[in-house]
């Protein structure tokens, strides 16, 4: 019995102690390297907390759109809800040129011409790749980084620009994230978990109806956008997709009851 528990002790602690050198040659993550990565503890994620609030919360979000995205596909759903945690990451250092981080009303890029806005967007890949690199992330946890907007369009600011200088023929390219394109299943769901929370912010009126026709309309725009070309998520996969997040963002924008107000008192 004494060396049956000593086995599992000295077992576990061989294991502890060599799984992460074995990650690294052989080029594998493991659920548990993971679980470690998801803790909010760790330093990048309190980072954001502090200093790009509305980031963070967005990326809560996206994890558990994404989680449920890739248990519904059958793919790795934990290291999809801790890459989507790290994936925007590089807003940190300029966290009040995006818009989760901005006070209604009060937007940075007013001053900024849409060619400089777009550069500021689609940078924070770059930057979150190499902030992630520095604080030495799973190489699977870097590659949904660079791949979670893929090659996809900044329309907001190439519209603006457009506007501005309709007689002059604004280059696209310049206004494109620099990808590459998701790679993997897990990358795939992210991108699509990151568009369709971003987008159901601006919902104006969220009926279920609506929300239903948004998540199937921006699905539709990445595949139509060749963002989904070079992975293996199928349109059975975009279908089930559709189906779970069209079900969270429900219950997200659920509705609440009016409370009656007593007599002599407020409501906090």
């Amino acid at each position: 019995s004494l060396f049956g528990l000593a086995n599992g002790i000295i077992s576990a602690v061989l294991v502890t102690g060599i799984l992460p050198i074995f990650e690294n040659i052989f080029k594998i993550t493991t659920d548990i390297s993971l679980l470690e990565l998801s803790d909010p503890n760790h330093p990048l994620l309190k980072k954001m907390v502090v200093e790009a609030p509305g980031t963070y919360h967005h990326s809560l979000v996206v994890g558990n759109l994404a989680e449920a995205a890739c248990e519904a596909i059958g793919a790795n759903s934990l290291l999809a809800r801790v890459g989507s945690y790290f994936h925007d990451i590089g807003k940190i250092e300029k966290a009040a040129y995006f818009s989760e981080n901005q006070i209604r009303g009060d937007s940075t890029h007013d001053k900024l011409s849409p060619t400089m806005s777009s550069l500021i967007i689609t940078n924070h890949v770059k930057n979150g790749v190499e902030l992630a690199q520095r604080y030495k992330l799973n190489k699977k946890i870097i590659d949904i980084i660079k791949q979670h907007h893929g090659t996809g369009l900044v329309f907001y600011f190439f519209k603006r620009a457009m506007e501005k200088v309709p007689d002059e023929k604004i280059r696209e390219q310049s206004f494109r994230y620099p990808g590459p394109k998701p790679q993997t299943k897990e990358a795939a769901c992210v991108l699509l978990a990151d568009s369709v929370e971003a987008a159901s912010r601006a919902l104006d009126d969220p009926t279920p109806s609506r929300v239903k026709g948004l998540v199937r309309k921006v699905i539709n725009n990445k595949f139509i956008d060749g963002q989904l070309d070079e992975c293996d998520l199928t349109l059975k996969d975009m279908e089930k997709i559709a189906r779970i997040f069209t079900h969270i963002l429900r219950g997200i924008f659920h509705t609440r009851v009016e409370y009656p107000e007593e007599a002599g008192k407020t409501t906090d």
